[in-house]
């Protein structure tokens, strides 16, 4: 069984320093953390992206706290050596920190070992508080999925000079307030080079370019599970959904051709007791 990684080892592993790039996969039930775990990545996410790919909604506002202890106890039971990682979900951390500490502390008696959270400086007061109760917090700027109406849509962030400068701001802000890595999504490649350049934490990148200390992916977009969106930063290693179907349908063809089940899937009784039952069956038949 490898080492579990803790949130110590995620904080030291700088490029810069030498180290090399995290990997960071989600994952939202046991059989998803144990292929992550198997395939030794260094950390998990229970991503509210959990909203789209799993539970059918059209973006990541309408996943609770509630929905989200749920899959993170389903990824803890299954004891993975990568760090967990629960995103705290839209409005669980944006009224008062005491709320904010309280939904944290849902998703850590779950199972989770860290808790995530989006924005920039305004979350300064949230990460701190957080950080004094001893829950670690990872952070992420840019593209925030859980403010897509004020964005205007899911649109790539920092492409503007004064904009790449508050992203670079952000970041530091949420370093300086305890963040032990900062998930940077949907910006240029040249301004995620300059906010990981900037700050002593680890960034993770999701559609941010190969300057960051890390990577992340949803798990259905890299084994191709997720098919009808192929955002650009999306590098596909399977095509699980399309084998899924065919198995599918090559065993809804067998069950209606009567090859389903055959003799190798169906139990049988011993000789002697089909003898049995195949007297008493005839003798019950002439009485």
């Amino acid at each position: 069984m490898s080492a579990r990684t803790t949130v110590p080892s995620v904080q030291a592993r700088k490029a810069r320093r030498g180290a090399q790039p995290l990997v960071m996969v989600t994952a939202y039930d046991a059989p998803g953390a144990r292929m992550a775990d198997e395939a030794g990545v260094d950390m998990i996410l229970v991503g509210d992206s959990l909203a789209m790919v799993v539970l059918g909604y059209d973006d990541t506002l309408s996943v609770t706290t509630e929905d989200m202890a749920h899959h993170t106890a389903a990824v803890a039971r299954a004891r993975p050596a990568p760090l967990i990682v629960a995103d705290l979900p839209w409005m669980s951390y944006h009224v008062s920190t005491e709320d904010t500490v309280r939904n944290a502390a849902t998703l850590v008696r779950a199972g989770a070992q860290a808790v995530k959270l989006e924005g920039g400086r305004k979350r300064v007061p949230m990460i701190e508080a957080l950080v004094d109760a001893e829950i670690p917090v990872m952070g992420h700027v840019g593209l925030t999925p859980q403010s897509v109406n004020a964005m205007g849509g899911f649109k790539v962030q920092g492409r503007e000079h004064a904009a790449a400068l508050a992203l670079v701001d952000d970041a530091k802000a949420l370093a300086h307030a305890g963040c032990f890595a900062v998930v940077l999504e949907g910006m240029p490649d040249e301004v995620a080079r300059m906010v990981t350049d900037a700050v002593d934490v680890p960034t993770i990148g999701i559609g941010a370019g190969s300057a960051c200390d890390g990577q992340v992916l949803v798990l259905h977009d890299v084994l191709g599970i997720e098919d009808r969106i192929t955002p650009k930063f999306v590098r596909r290693y399977a095509s699980l959904k399309s084998d899924a179907v065919e198995a599918l349908q090559a065993y809804a063809a067998d069950v209606r051709a009567g090859r389903f089940p055959g003799p190798d899937e169906s139990y049988h009784l011993s000789a002697e007791a089909s003898e049995a039952l195949g007297l008493y069956g005839s003798t019950a038949h002439t009485a």
